[in-house]
């Protein structure tokens, strides 16, 4: 029996050391190695050997098991070695096809409203999405009660950071690096502890506008967001300021554009009142000022925020925000 053994080794490793290539080694191990292969067939005559030599004959199958392993693993290493660095190209072959990609609509929406702003001489300004308490809240003239600074709406970091939750922290810093006159919109992410359902979600995209100067009014923002909304929805679209209260800025007004698809009739779109909100605005207040370190006997301003899903829900119809991020590339590419 130890002869078979050395016999079936002498061939086994002649055999992969005369392998040309990988799938000549292949071929080889499968013989050897697999389970109906040489190798295993040896070790079913163990029951032929007499009881006293099968301990010797299962160790000498066990060490040619093992030899062949790595005589088979040091072929494939100098076949790699010695392949070529690079793939042959087939100079004949017709080139391959790729499906030309698509601007996500949230994506489109963000360039376009920059684009519209930048006429109006506005910059493009960007900040981090982690946040400190006093760029987010306290510099933003937000009370220490005030709902939004909950654990249960913001997501806090280990560090006493946060995730922020709207866009206006980086009027902040813009602000403390930029003295008056400024003229940004700064789109980006925020998040929020929503819990996501047709119309919310806890990662979502906004643009905040922000124009400060010596002599600033309503009469500027509303101007400058009736252009907007003319740019974005078309001619005929119509703009209503309604009272509301922001911390951060006073007076503080809801924006309403009137309804594109049913040009203020009253539709589905905007569950027949004629009117779809779409931003939050305000004249900057005057603790917000002095926390950047502007006079506000000197300056004023406005500041705006919008939310860019909900502009893309309204201008595409679209019905459930979670459509823009499930990735279904038959439903986005009809954008």
């Amino acid at each position: 029996m130890p002869d078979v053994t050395e016999t079936l080794r002498e061939t086994a490793l002649r055999d992969i050391a005369e392998a040309a290539d990988a799938a000549a080694l292949d071929a080889v191990r499968l013989r050897l190695m697999s389970r109906k292969g040489e190798v295993a067939a040896l070790m079913q005559r163990l029951r032929e050997v007499p009881p006293g030599e099968r301990p010797a004959f299962g160790k000498a199958v066990n060490e040619l098991k093992r030899d062949l392993q790595a005589a088979l693993e040091a072929r494939q290493a100098a076949l790699a070695d010695d392949a070529p660095s690079g793939e042959a190209i087939d100079a004949t072959l017709p080139g391959a096809w790729r499906r030309l990609g698509r601007r996500h609509p949230v994506s489109r929406i963000i360039a376009e409203v920059a684009a519209i702003f930048r006429r109006l001489g506005f910059t493009v300004a960007e900040g981090p999405d982690i946040e400190t308490v006093r760029h987010n809240f306290d510099a933003l003239n937000t009370p220490e009660d005030h709902p939004s600074r909950d654990p249960q709406d913001t997501f806090y970091l280990a560090n006493g950071d946060l995730l922020r939750c709207h866009t206006s922290p980086v009027q902040v810093r813009y602000l403390e690096a930029h003295p008056p006159p400024v003229r940004i919109v700064a789109p980006g992410r925020c998040y929020r502890r929503d819990t996501a359902d047709a119309t919310h979600s806890a990662n979502f995209h906004q643009v905040e506008g922000l124009y400060v100067d010596a002599e600033v009014s309503m009469a500027d923002l509303k101007g400058d967001l009736h252009y907007f909304a003319r740019s974005l929805m078309g001619p005929e679209v119509g703009i209503r300021f309604r009272p509301h209260y922001f911390p951060f800025t006073e007076p503080s007004v809801e924006v309403d554009f009137s309804c594109h698809v049913c040009g203020g009739g009253g539709c589905r779109v905007c569950k027949q009142s004629g009117w779809i909100e779409i931003a939050g605005a305000g004249m900057v207040h005057p603790n917000v000022l002095r926390a950047v370190g502007c006079d506000p006997e000197a300056f004023r301003g406005y500041a705006f925020g919008m939310g860019i899903e909900r502009i893309a829900m309204i201008l595409h119809g679209v019905e459930d925000i979670r459509w823009l991020y499930e990735n279904d590339l038959r439903y986005l590419a009809q954008f």
